[in-house]
C-alpha cells in the first residue's frame, strides 16, 4: 500500500529583515516539520498548505519544490506501507501560530541557525536534508 504526505519549511521574514523558520514537536516529542497525508481531489500543493494550517494555524505560498523522502513503515492493519512524503518551502504569509494538540504537542518560530541546531539534535535524520535545502535556498548557511 502506498501513502503519499506532504509539508513544508515554513518560513517569515520579520520587519527587522531576520528569518524565522517554523518547527513543530510532534506527539513523539521529535523536532520536525508540518505534513499530512493526501486526502481525495487534493493536488500534492494543496495537501502541504493545508496540512501546515491546520497543524500550525499559518497560511503560506510556495516558494519552491525541495524534496521527497521515501521511507516504509508497518502499519497494524495495512501491513508493510510505502510512505512518500513531498516538502516545499512555503512563505507564511498570514494566520495565528497554534498547534493542532490533536495531532502535536507544540509549534514554534526559530531562528534559522537555531532550527537547523534542533533538528540535528532532536529531529528525524531523513529530514536533514530537508531542512538544509530550504535553508540553502534562502541563502543561509549552516555546517
Amino acid at each position: 500500500m502506498k501513502e503519499i504526505s506532504a509539508g513544508g519549511v515554513v518560513y517569515r521574514l520579520l520587519p527587522d529583515g531576520r528569518t524565522e523558520v517554523q518547527m513543530i514537536q510532534d506527539r513523539y516529542g521529535k523536532k520536525t516539520l508540518p505534513k499530512g497525508k493526501m486526502e481525495p481531489g487534493e493536488t500534492i500543493e494543496q495537501t502541504a498548505l493545508r496540512e501546515i494550517l491546520e497543524e500550525t494555524g499559518i497560511e503560506g505560498k510556495i516558494v519552491a519544490s525541495l524534496e521527497q523522502v521515501k521511507y516504509k513503515y508497518n502499519h497494524a492493519v495495512h501491513g508493510t506501507i510505502d510512505k512518500e512524503v513531498h516538502y516545499y518551502l512555503v512563505e507564511a504569509t498570514g494566520g495565528d501560530l497554534q498547534a493542532q494538540i490533536e495531532e502535536i504537542r507544540g509549534v514554534e518560530w526559530l531562528d534559522p541557525l537555531e532550527a537547523w541546531s534542533r533538528q540535528r539534535e532532536q529531529g528525524y535524520a531523513n529530514n536533514d536534508s530537508v531542512l538544509k535545502k530550504a535553508l540553502d535556498a534562502m541563502r543561509i548557511e549552516v555546517e
